[in-house]
């Protein structure tokens, strides 16, 4: 007992040291998701920060497939020191009602500590050129005139896109095709060359597609009007009542990590979407800063899981 006891004292008083020494050599940051799309950008951006801020380097890792499945094993199962984040986002969260524990192979406040949030954005619905439909009324009665015979793009199954998607389906009453890529730069090609009909995306990362006309926006998806895409209406003004959806970014790290570690990554990310070039940088792109203690965080992780257990159950998508 007095062994015990000695040891739980030693581990106690490291920690402030181990806080403080943190990190003393680089970071990985895992992205579960592809290059170029809203997470990856992300993550490059919190790398950046968190290198001027500890003065160690913040590489970022993208483990795609399986519906972030992969990427978000992979740091799980990585040791609980710090030297391992996830960047995660509402797929996550989907995947723990979309995905059977067998097929995930992680739970996600078992496995994981949440960090902090990071950004949200609202998404865009779009179609390719070709298609007879100039706005989203008219889309959904072509749809209906066609069941099951147009179809839509996302970057794989569970994604904020594709739950995006099934609700929009289910709401607006119409049958399309689900067409998952490997990530959000292939289903963004996908669309943008007429191979797909249709993609839901992030307001960031399709704008510039849309002001080269290289596909239409036909709505927004959150309650208020894009300021990035002023001109196009939010899929509740277009027909769909009480459509909403969004996609948001978060940090966490392998469950165990040292809580003074935990605190320290918390402050600076919390300090880094702060900044006034950032909220600039994002405010121009349609992204809204986040910010929360870990416990906040947890709550939120919490809540979202919920949510998407409730909308999977309602439209049987489990």
């Amino acid at each position: 007992m007095l062994a015990l006891a000695a040891g739980l004292l030693s581990a106690f008083s490291a920690a402030p040291s181990l806080a403080q020494d943190y990190p003393n050599h680089s970071v990985r940051i895992v992205v579960p998701f592809g290059a170029g799309g809203p997470a990856d950008v992300a993550a490059r951006q919190i790398g950046n920060a968190l290198q001027e801020s500890f003065g160690q380097p913040f590489v970022i890792e993208n483990r795609t497939g399986a519906g972030g499945v992969i990427g978000t094993v992979e740091a799980a199962k990585s040791p609980a020191d710090g030297y391992t984040l996830l960047m995660m986002s509402n797929t996550q969260t989907a995947n723990e009602s979309l995905l059977t524990p067998d097929k995930r192979k992680y739970e996600l406040m078992r496995d994981l500590a949440p960090i902090a949030p990071v950004n949200s954005s609202d998404l865009v619905i779009v179609v390719n050129p070709q298609v007879a439909a100039k706005t989203l009324q008219e889309f959904v009665a072509l749809a209906k005139s066609q069941p099951g015979k147009l179809n839509y793009a996302s970057s794989g199954q569970g994604t904020p896109y594709h739950m995006a998607g099934e609700l929009f389906k289910a709401m607006a009453g119409i049958d399309l095709v689900h067409v998952p890529y490997r990530n959000s730069g292939e289903a963004r090609s996908g669309v943008i060359g007429g191979q797909v009909q249709m993609m839901i995306d992030a307001v960031p990362a399709m704008a510039p597609n849309i002001g080269e006309n290289q596909v239409r926006a036909l709505a927004t998806t959150g309650k208020q009007r894009s300021a990035v895409l002023p001109n196009v209406p939010t899929a509740i003004e277009a027909g769909v009542a009480g459509y909403e959806a969004t996609i948001w970014l978060g940090l966490m790290a392998p469950a165990g990590t040292p809580k003074p570690v935990i605190d320290k990554l918390n402050a600076a990310v919390n300090a880094m979407v702060k900044r006034p070039d950032i909220v600039k940088l994002w405010t121009a792109q349609g992204a809204v800063p986040m910010s929360m203690t870990p416990e906040e965080f947890d709550k939120f992780l919490r809540g979202d899981i919920e949510k998407w257990a409730d909308v999977v159950k309602k439209f049987d998508k489990s």
